[in-house]
């Protein structure tokens, strides 16, 4: 029986992806990390391990003793928390390589990537393993987006597009062609509840994949929770990547968008001839 290993964070993608591995007729063994991963995790693997942030080499023994050659990085990671980390000896030295290259999330995970790889262990995509978190692209909601709307959604896509392209966030909030709140450290729904706050009803939040980024590593997510927050705070939409972003509780949350009138849109991989067509 092959062996897939997971690095789990918080939320319940490490549950989708181990359940679904698991069907499909894998052995799966977790690494959780503490202060993010739910311990409950233990429960769905034929091996777990609990390990703080930075612990790079017993996170790679672990994987290697049970004999995990592919891995995939699911759930989120409280990154104020990470900036607290104390990291071995293999940790430290990465840090110091990366000296040169930069210290936003993607240079982070690409060179812990190249350390996994050092070691015979490949990072494989999680959609890989789930692929129905993966959206159709178009509107999926029942409201349509109005001429207005339509403009907001594309001026804040170009400007996520831009930040994502620096390494910054990936996730942004406007009103009438203002932007009200770029996501940094804090996360997604921070960024929501700032932009809100300033914006008041009416925001449009526009969620993207990083240009360039690698799928193996932070991809977007959203879900129930994610729609229940815009909700809350009465935004009128939401747009996302349809390639590049995993839904979860897709049902439960367009019900949501339905209920409070969010518009939702799933943008394809070539957005600009989306755009174009349904701004004509």
């Amino acid at each position: 029986m092959d062996t897939i290993g997971i690095m789990a964070g918080s939320g319940q993608f490490p549950f989708l992806i181990a359940r679904n591995a698991k069907k499909n007729g894998y052995r799966v063994v977790i690494c959780g990390f503490h202060d993010n991963a739910d311990p409950a995790l233990q429960a769905e693997a034929d091996a777990f391990i609990m390990l703080h942030l930075g612990r790079l080499g017993d996170l790679i023994r672990f994987f290697k003793n049970q004999g995990a050659h592919r891995v995939c990085m699911a759930g989120a990671i409280n990154k104020p928390k990470a900036m607290e980390l104390k990291p071995d000896f293999r940790v430290a030295k990465l840090i110091f390589k990366l000296a040169g290259r930069g210290k936003g999330d993607d240079a982070i995970l690409r060179a812990v990537v190249e350390e996994l790889q050092s070691e015979g262990i490949s990072v494989v995509r999680p959609d890989a393993l789930a692929s129905d978190l993966l959206s159709p692209p178009g509107i999926l909601s029942a409201k349509k987006p109005d001429a207005d709307l339509w403009r907001d959604i594309r001026f804040g896509w170009s400007i996520a597009k831009t930040l994502g392209s620096l390494d910054i966030g990936q996730c942004v909030v406007v009103r009438s062609g203002i932007v009200l709140a770029v996501e940094a450290i804090e996360g997604t729904d921070a960024t929501l509840i700032r932009g809100a706050k300033l914006g008041g009803p009416g925001c449009t939040a526009i969620k993207v994949l990083k240009p360039g980024q690698d799928k193996r590593l932070d991809l977007p997510s959203l879900g129930a929770a994610t729609l229940s927050l815009l909700a809350e705070h009465q935004y009128a939409a939401l747009a996302f990547e349809a390639s590049g972003a995993l839904f979860f509780d897709r049902e439960k949350a367009l019900e949501t968008a339905r209920g409070h009138g969010i518009t939702v849109v799933a943008v394809p991989e070539d957005a600009d001839a989306f755009f174009n067509s349904v701004m004509e």
